[in-house]
């Protein structure tokens, strides 16, 4: 090799180091301005998304009748989780349902019942035709919540799954969260592309559920980036991923819920988010048929709100109760949160 190229070589590298590195830089400049742009910026996209909310709420009125606010179905409750159909199921009469009703095993509704006299509980999951019992009152229902308690007993899940199944063709919206995840994640057909669908997951729920549909390691690095590839691969159903902010997407955008929480995670926040999700998918479902919004899905202004209301819940519980605070606490505060955030 001539001398002259020899001794040019390494300030040509160091040139392709540089242009290399500015492509990197650049590459990188646009990737963190297409996820600013796609995470929306929660200073104003929050309260933008809050005054949709704001608009879906019926008004209070005497000409009313009973139930038409709200008729909401929680499917779950066995013997060893019967605190969670509960958590739903009151926080959806809290938020402003009519009615709330719960279908769980027979073991499961003396106790449930004794929580509440205000729930109207079916013991019938358990029972042979379970399905046919539990559809007998899908024409009064408005909205489903699936999940809370359920267990994963194959019967169980067999039962549910043939629910939702019934409650897609009567275009009920259905929120699925706990252990209704759990059937997803087994059988994603269940649920894939049915647009009144709304996922809740936590991280491990998301992550199985990833990594189930897309056969590899979900990037945790890049949240934003996997909850709208998850949403896309389910036919852009509504997701909601929980966490520090809760991210939510119907697969074009990214809504990021960063309304102020607190560092306490007790058990049965989820269940107080997916019950008041049922009551506000009703409502926002309501409002689009009326043409009171438009060009805005339904799905993500309900999930937006149920996430805004059970962070402002946490955040007002701990601050009377502080590391004491529970799942119990946070009910307490739906009244006084739900008119701080969308009644003020």
């Amino acid at each position: 090799m001539p001398q002259q190229i020899q001794t040019r070589i390494p300030f040509l590298l160091s040139i392709i180091a540089v242009v290399v590195f500015a492509t990197l830089s650049i590459l990188n400049k646009e990737l963190q301005r297409y996820y600013s742009l796609s995470l929306s910026s929660h200073r104003a996209m929050d309260d933008d998304i809050i005054s949709i909310v704001k608009r879906i709420i019926p008004p209070l009125t005497s000409k009313k009748h009973k139930g038409q606010d709200g008729r909401i179905g929680i499917i779950g409750g066995c013997q060893d989780y019967t605190g969670a159909p509960y958590f739903a199921a009151i926080s959806a009469l809290k938020v402003g349902a009519d009615l709330s009703h719960v279908f769980c095993t027979k073991d499961a509704a003396a106790v449930i019942k004794s929580y509440s006299p205000e729930l109207i509980v079916h013991p019938v999951l358990d029972s042979p035709n379970a399905v046919e019992e539990i559809e007998k009152w899908l024409p009064r229902l408005h909205s489903l919540v699936v999940g809370p308690g359920l267990g994963r007993e194959d019967f169980l899940l067999k039962t549910a799954k043939e629910v939702i199944e019934r409650s897609k063709a009567r275009e009920i919206p259905i929120v699925i969260d706990a252990d209704g995840l759990w059937l997803i994640t087994q059988q994603p057909s269940v649920i894939q592309g049915y647009q009144k669908g709304i996922l809740t997951p936590n991280f491990m729920e998301f992550t199985r559920l990833f990594e189930a549909l897309h056969h590899k390691p979900v990037n945790s690095r890049d949240q934003p980036h996997s909850v709208m590839q998850l949403s896309g691969t389910l036919g852009n159903l509504t997701m909601v991923l929980k966490g520090e902010q809760d991210l939510i997407t119907d697969g074009s955008k990214v809504y990021s819920c960063s309304v102020e929480g607190s560092g306490r995670r007790c058990g049965g926040q989820g269940d107080l988010l997916s019950g008041s999700l049922g009551v506000l998918a009703h409502w926002a479902y309501s409002a689009s048929a009326a043409g009171v919004i438009r060009s805005v899905n339904p799905s993500v202004v309900a999930a937006f709100g149920a996430c805004s209301l059970t962070r402002q819940c946490n955040s007002q519980a701990f601050q009377q109760h502080g590391r004491a605070t529970t799942t119990s606490d946070m009910i307490q505060e739906i009244g006084p949160a739900f008119r701080k955030l969308f009644e003020s």
